[in-house]
């Protein structure tokens, strides 16, 4: 990039490079429309850089050692040794092989690509300030917009330091393991991340101002998670607030408080803290745009991603909750279609949800009180793992998956599921949801045996009152 401004012209400017960003890019290019994609960072966005992929290998890591160290029960006998700095390295080939190859497909599928940050400078027009001293700057009109510039963790109740508080993002960077972790929030960051490193070697003490781990999800769902979370030796304190903390010649000095002022003191060696994700909006200069957010952050968008500017649109962690990159990838392709000239609107109904714990949880559509709620009469199956082989084979058999239905027409409305796999067994349900399919369709199709699958049609069938390997409801 040559020194100095230089000025182009775009039909679809995209900011930001993540499942939502990008995503929308490919899909709007392959249509026809000419893109560009401004990305400050590196591709991929949050999720595959700092988030969901590089917990995913650390857990992976985790459940491998772990696993060899407690297979007794199956004649096995290891004590394996965990190379965190290998761990680590291993985890950034995996990322660097994905962010070259979103690269690679944005470039085949004739995305223009900057690398800089972006600012609007009206309603039309974007500058963006590429990185580098003496790189210069670049001018770029567009017809349409797409904002997806994601979102950063939550910095309270501490600052982030970068030595003894850490974001997730810090945490999925350490070369070795801390003797003594306390973890700020147990939702569903917290807890993926406490467990991983409990079982890594870690003294792990979770910290939830909350009573309990999971708030967002059913009680006797995350009930399973937390029990075996403290099989590990996580231990929980609900009800308490972190307040303070200072460095000590043995560690760190943590000072919670609960709600009648009462304080404890905890020992550690990191502060990990996981309180949320807020949305990225300031780095943009959204007021040349003319385009204001909600109460929350957020940008506010209707059912085909556009902003209150018909030719601005937003997808991802910056239009709104759930902040899930399938989420935001699901509204890329719909903002992309929309631009194009094609017919499309979010449906959010099938849109699953996953917490990599362990066990893994996973949910889709309607609880039973929602679907109540919504006016439905609804029928509930449930399957334990304890009745799965497969399961059983895994030495995995915590957890059920439960299936919930319209009692009158039989239409899937909702699933919860804690159980080994979830995150892959959810996606039969989200199908049944998306194409309506009654609880008999899922019912009479096949599933191979021996498989954890089995339960999603157990609990179906148990919905009918027809299930053969567990007592009918």
């Amino acid at each position: 990039m040559v020194v100095g401004d230089i000025s182009t012209g775009t039909d679809l400017l995209v900011v930001g490079a993540g499942p939502g960003g990008y995503v929308a890019a490919i899909r709007a290019a392959q249509q026809g429309v000419d893109t560009t994609l401004v990305e400050a960072d590196a591709y991929g966005g949050t999720c595959l850089n700092e988030g969901c992929i590089p917990s995913k290998a650390y857990i992976t890591a985790a459940d491998t050692a772990h696993g060899a160290a407690n297979a007794e029960a199956m004649g096995v006998h290891a004590d394996p040794a965990v190379d965190m700095a290998r761990t680590r390295a291993w985890k950034d080939e995996v990322v660097d092989t994905l962010t070259g190859g979103v690269e690679k497909l944005c470039k085949a599928n004739g995305v223009n690509l900057v690398e800089g940050r972006a600012e609007f400078a009206s309603e039309r027009k974007v500058r963006v300030a590429h990185q580098g001293e003496g790189q210069g700057s670049e001018s770029v009109e567009f017809e349409h917009a797409l904002i997806a510039t994601g979102s950063r963790p939550v910095a309270a109740p501490f600052d982030f330091d970068g030595e003894h508080v850490l974001s997730s993002t810090g945490a999925l960077a350490l070369d070795a393991v801390p003797d003594r972790l306390l973890v700020v929030g147990a939702g569903y960051i917290g807890m993926e991340l406490s467990t991983t490193f409990a079982k890594l070697g870690a003294d792990v003490t979770v910290v939830e101002l909350l009573d309990s781990a999971l708030p967002a999800y059913e009680d006797d769902v995350s009930r399973v998670v937390r029990k075996r979370a403290e099989a590990l030796g996580v231990e929980f304190r609900f009800g308490e607030a972190a307040e303070s903390w200072q460095e000590t010649p043995t560690g760190l000095r943590v000072v919670t408080a609960d709600e009648d002022g009462e304080e404890t003191e905890h020992a550690a060696d990191l502060i990990l803290q996981a309180v949320g994700r807020d949305p990225v909006t300031d780095t943009m200069n959204l007021e040349a745009l003319g385009l204001e957010t909600d109460e929350d952050g957020f940008i506010p968008t209707d059912d085909q991603c556009r902003t209150a500017l018909d030719h601005v649109f937003a997808v991802g962690d910056v239009a709104g909750e759930p902040m899930l990159a399938h989420k935001a990838s699901a509204e890329g392709e719909v903002a992309a279609d929309v631009v194009a000239g094609e017919p499309a609107a979010c449906d959010y109904q099938a849109i699953p949800a996953a917490v990599f714990t362990d066990p893994e949880i996973a949910t889709v559509g309607m609880t039973a009180d929602e679907a109540t709620e919504a006016g439905f009469e609804p029928v509930v199956g449930q399957m334990p793992m304890n009745a799965s082989g497969r399961a059983l084979t895994l030495d995995d058999p915590e957890g059920f998956v439960r299936v919930v239905a319209d009692g009158e027409t039989e239409f899937v409305l909702g699933a919860q599921i804690v159980a080994p796999e979830a995150s892959e067994l959810v996606a039969e349900f989200a199908l049944a949801i998306e194409m309506g399919a009654q609880l008999e369709d899922v019912a009479s199709t096949v599933h191979t045996h021996p498989t954890l699958a089995e339960a999603s049609m157990e609990a179906v069938m148990n919905a009918r009152g027809e299930a053969v390997h567990t007592l009918n409801r």
